[in-house]
């Protein structure tokens, strides 16, 4: 039984394009974690980084968007149309706190973890951890990286394709990309190091675990199986149709040759900064 705000937590929080929506999909199959229909509710960075985002414009567009859908009444099952309207009903709430967000896992049922996998929860600071761990029965944070250049990349066609921007691709220069990837709401899903800094200082050795995408993918079961471990779950049979599916895969375009020297220093930064940190480098990132 929970005694904390939060009860038991479970926290990805990135990084971007760093598989964590095919983790999503494979581990809400877990029959002891529950997932709100929201994979990404960004509530800490709301309460942390900045006060507007969970706006009530962003969360209306949201429900309308995702949740309050038409449907076919002769097709649809009632129990799910009833689920997203008692879901969307409780993320419309005021005020944004701490019991909103709380409420909205309000229909777990015996799952064990509350499970939230928000990329921008990466960006939070050291300082607000602890006040997040306080306020749950068990806290456990998960941080995904990726080689550092094919991450960028990655990120990069896949703001263009959700903007519809793909021509660019064709026309720009090495000083467009350079500009573009350089803006803050892209380069700092690059930082691994800050993250990792921040998750040391404001996290307990417990409360963290840091995996690698190109581990992930080596080796699926034994990595979802060390993430059980580290929630302290049984482990589960996932189907292998399942682990074979891809997610939000970006457009297939060839990096341009000159893409890597623009970041050469930076990734050369970044990969030290890690290893700094008593992390190996897998093999692939060369």
């Amino acid at each position: 039984m929970s005694h904390k705000t939060f009860g038991n937590l479970f926290l990805s929080i990135g990084a971007m394009k760093a598989g964590t929506t095919w983790l999503y999909a494979v581990l809400e199959r877990h029959p002891a974690l529950h997932f709100t229909p929201e994979k990404e509710i960004h509530y800490f960075y709301h309460r942390y980084v900045n006060n507007r985002h969970l706006s009530e414009e962003r969360r209306l567009a949201s429900a309308r968007d995702r949740y309050l859908f038409r449907f076919d009444p002769q097709k649809t099952q009632i129990d799910r149309v009833r689920y997203n309207l008692h879901w969307v009903a409780q993320y419309l709430q005021r005020p944004v706190d701490d019991f909103w967000y709380r409420n909205l896992f309000d229909m777990r049922d015996q799952q064990i973890w509350a499970c939230d996998f928000s990329n921008l929860h990466a960006h939070i600071p050291a300082e607000a951890w602890p006040t997040i761990s306080n306020s749950s029965d068990r806290l456990r944070v998960l941080y995904t990286m990726r080689d550092p250049l094919k991450r960028l990349w990655s990120h990069t066609k896949f703001h263009l394709q959700m903007t519809n921007s793909l021509d660019k691709l064709q026309s720009w220069k090495a000083k467009d990309y350079n500009k573009f990837v350089r803006q803050a709401h892209i380069w700092e899903n690059a930082e691994y190091g800050a993250v990792l800094r921040r998750m040391k200082k404001g996290l307990r050795e417990d409360e963290r675990k840091v995996i690698f995408y190109e581990d992930l993918h080596a080796d699926q079961r034994g990595t979802l199986r060390s993430i059980e471990e580290f929630l302290d779950l049984p482990a589960f049979d996932y189907p292998q149709r399942l682990l074979e599916r891809r997610f939000t895969e970006s457009v297939s375009h060839p990096m341009p040759d000159f893409f890597p020297e623009l970041f050469a220093k930076d990734i050369e930064r970044i990969r030290a900064e890690i290893e700094a940190e008593g992390f190996t480098l897998p093999a692939k990132w060369g």
